[in-house]
């Protein structure tokens, strides 16, 4: 289930409020310029190539107006996972949008905004835009299974700029 979760900084084992109802999670997420919504899923074959799976959403890719999409996909016997794992879970802004749609799969955005941290849960139809400068990491979890389509403007919006804050060690996981 998507969800948002508000924690103050002061206290990141104790959530404010967990919102899970999609209308309440996309109000709360504006408030802050960050888009949260929830698209109608398109038929797609297991195996379906990343070409395929662009072309099943291409009519919303084209709506959100981002010039570059791209297909990431992790699963839990993926090579590499823990030191994917280690790398998105290092607080990072980037001078573009962070925009994702999940096509299968959960993975757990974490927005430091101010004094609170906005921990927002996403999975399968979601799609998330975090605004171009705003901190945030990105947690697969242990075990990860997800697959989603990562939209841009340029190669350079996907350069992170690191803020080198361990804030993301002090909070629940995907897997907490």
């Amino acid at each position: 289930m998507s969800y948002v979760a508000v924690y103050p900084v002061a206290t990141p084992s104790t959530p404010n409020k967990v919102l899970t109802h999609g209308d309440d999670i996309a109000a709360t997420l504006a408030e802050h310029g960050v888009r949260f919504e929830r698209w109608q899923p398109s038929l797609i074959e297991k195996g379906a190539s990343d070409a395929a799976m662009i072309a099943a959403y291409q009519a919303q890719i084209d709506g959100l107006g981002y010039g570059h999409v791209e297909v990431l996909s992790v699963s839990h016997d993926h090579l590499q996972k823990a030191e994917l794992r280690a790398q998105f879970l290092k607080e990072r802004r980037y001078c573009d949008d962070d925009a994702r749609f999940f096509i299968a799969g959960q993975g757990l955005f974490s927005l430091h905004i101010g004094d609170y941290v906005y921990a927002v849960r996403c999975e399968k139809n979601d799609l998330l835009v975090i605004p171009a400068g705003m901190a945030h990491w990105f947690d697969m979890g242990e075990n990860p299974h997800f697959v989603a389509l990562r939209l841009f403007n340029s190669a350079k919006g996907w350069v992170p700029e690191l803020t080198g804050d361990a804030i993301a060690n002090e909070f629940p996981g995907l897997d907490d």
